[in-house]
């Protein structure tokens, strides 16, 4: 199979912070903010292997949109956390970069596949 750099490494994000995630229930006993971390923090690759199996250009864009979306929602979850004490800087601060690496990932594979496609923002 292909290497997909994206959805490799949404997929390795994913479980780093399911891994973060368990930490929190069974240690920390925080369920509330930790499931929407979590939540957020799967999506992303959930919808990176939706778009790759997109049915047009719009349905790829689009997916990989809302990928980006997550990824910068799931940093929110994992700064309110660590402000909140439930998290650590070193805890903290390599998911933090991954997640921007992959926003910058994901807004480039969106931007350029508009422009290949001569998509408008709000044909997605």
């Amino acid at each position: 199979m292909k290497e997909n750099l994206i959805r490799d490494r949404s997929y390795q994000f994913a479980l780093r912070v399911v891994s973060l995630y368990r930490v929190q229930i069974e240690q920390k006993k925080e369920f509330v903010l930790s499931k929407q971390m979590v939540r957020a923090g799967t999506s992303i690759g959930a919808n990176v292997e939706e778009a790759t199996a997109g049915q047009s250009r719009a349905d790829f864009v689009s997916k990989m949109s809302i990928a980006s979306k997550e990824v910068r929602e799931c940093n929110y979850w994992l700064r309110l956390l660590k402000d909140a004490g439930y998290l650590t800087e070193g805890q903290v601060r390599p998911l933090l970069e991954e997640s921007v690496a992959l926003t910058r990932i994901l807004t480039s594979i969106v931007k350029s596949t508009r422009e290949n496609s001569n998509l408008q923002k709000g044909d997605s």
